[in-house]
Formats: C-alpha cells, sequence, structure tokens
C-alpha cells in the first residue's frame, strides 16, 4: 500500500514538471534547428503561439492557471537565441541551481545576474516583482546566448 502511495505521488511530481526546461533541455534546443525545435517544445507540451518563418521567430507558451512559461526562440544565422519568460519558481531554480557555480561576478549587477557557462554560453538572468504586487509571485525573465562556437545543425 505505502509502495503504490509513494508511486502516485512520484508520478504526479514528474508529470507536473514535463513543461519544465532543465540545462540539459536548453544544450538540446541550442543545438538543433527550429524545427527539430518545434517538436521538441510540442513535446513537452508548449503549443506554438507564434511562428514567423520570414524572420525566423517563435513563440511557444504553457499556462496552468495563473502560472505562465513563455519561450521565445529566435534564430540568427546559426545561432539561437532564448528568452524564457516565467512566473513559475520551480523553473527559475531548475535552471539557476544546474549553473549556479558559473556566476561572473564581474558582470552581475543589482538587477542582473549573469553567468557564463562553458558549454552552453552566457545567461542572463532578471527578477522582477509581479503586478500586483504578490510577495509569492516574482516575474522570471531567463535569456541564453549561446557561445559563438555553438552553432544549430539543420
Amino acid at each position: 500500500m505505502v509502495l503504490l502511495v509513494y508511486l502516485a505521488l512520484s508520478a504526479a511530481i514528474c508529470f507536473g514538471q514535463k513543461h519544465l526546461l532543465s540545462y540539459d533541455d536548453l544544450k538540446f534546443l541550442l543545438i538543433n534547428n527550429l524545427q527539430k525545435t518545434d517538436t521538441f517544445m510540442m513535446a513537452k507540451g508548449y503549443t506554438i503561439t507564434t511562428k514567423n518563418i520570414r524572420t525566423n521567430n517563435r513563440t511557444y507558451s504553457s499556462v496552468s492557471g495563473d502560472s505562465h512559461v513563455d519561450i521565445n526562440v529566435r534564430q540568427d544565422g546559426k545561432r539561437l537565441l532564448i528568452e524564457i519568460e516565467t512566473n513559475i519558481l520551480s523553473q527559475y531554480d531548475l535552471i539557476h541551481n544546474s549553473i549556479a557555480q558559473y556566476i561572473d561576478k564581474q558582470s552581475t549587477t543589482v538587477d542582473v545576474q549573469t553567468y557564463q557557462v562553458k558549454d552552453l554560453g552566457s545567461i542572463y538572468i532578471t527578477i522582477a516583482d509581479t503586478a500586483p504586487y504578490d510577495p509569492l509571485k516574482r516575474e522570471y525573465d531567463i535569456h541564453i546566448v549561446p557561445d559563438k562556437r555553438i552553432t544549430a545543425y539543420n
């Protein structure tokens, strides 16, 4: 009986984190083209809200109640630039805990945390209060700029 309860709880927790992007997911997105990004994001449960073929921009969204994750992917030549806008603390924690050791103390300011990750590139995180103010909710804006030698495969 205890095993059954444990399995049910672990399945619920794993299903609840299905929409969250991890460090490995970000690496996968940066080295693959936009078509593979579309497939991957739809498998993660996101919907494509904006798709501009001419400018190579995509916006993926996942909304659950008052929580949201919006991911903007822009192709600039052979590089993909990723921006994650969310108010889900666990999404921020998942990325932050993976890159916390790579903080760039010289570039970090009061408003922007800067990380220089060896095999990924630069990550800039901005944390802001929500409007209307809620002490339990914050807005997280995460920008991933790949290193110049990391390009997307076609």
